[in-house]
């Protein structure tokens, strides 16, 4: 809770700071590209190591995107994760009436593939398969605050490799 109430202040702080007084246009065909590191999890492993992660957004309708997300982590001692999938948007500018078209502001959810492996010689001696894998519903809500008119970053809250992820973040 305290990750996601940091989140909201630094958006509100970001947006309280614009002069702009536009919305972004969030239509068919917009394109978002992020790049960035994850931190936090969940289960045995939580918190441990930091997570690589890629993801696009491409506007189907207005407010809408789809795209794709890819991620991996390391936990060290040879336990790595990989996630990939797909995922939906909806992005709350205009229902939100924000006065600028720096920020972006969103929530969604998606399917994705995840596998867990260990390192673990000893449990593939014995005949134990040492990877766990399974396709799960990820949540996600986040922001993108932009510099210029293609260049930004972003922080997102939600349920992948990692509980928070931040980066950059490019509109093609």
């Amino acid at each position: 809770m305290k990750k996601f109430n940091l989140l909201m202040l630094l958006v509100i702080g970001l947006l309280a700071g614009t002069q702009s007084y536009a919305q972004m246009a969030i239509d068919k065909g917009t394109k978002f590209v992020n790049l960035g590191i994850g931190v936090g999890g969940y289960g045995y492993f939580n918190g441990s190591g930091i997570g690589l992660n890629a993801g696009l957004d491409v506007g189907i309708m207005k407010n809408i995107t789809v795209g794709g997300v890819l991620g991996y982590r390391s936990y060290g001692s040879g336990v790595n994760s990989f996630d990939i999938g797909a995922r939906g948007s909806y992005h709350f500018n205009e229902l939100l009436s924000l006065s600028t078209d720096k920020a972006d502001l969103y929530a969604g959810l998606g399917l994705s593939f995840y596998r867990l492996s260990y390192g673990d010689t000893y449990l593939r001696s014995v005949g134990i398969d040492p990877t766990y894998t399974t396709v799960y519903v990820p949540i996600h809500i986040g922001g993108r605050y932009f510099f210029t008119e293609s260049l930004g970053g972003f922080a997102e809250l939600g349920s992948s490799l990692a509980t928070l992820k931040l980066g950059v973040t490019f509109k093609l």
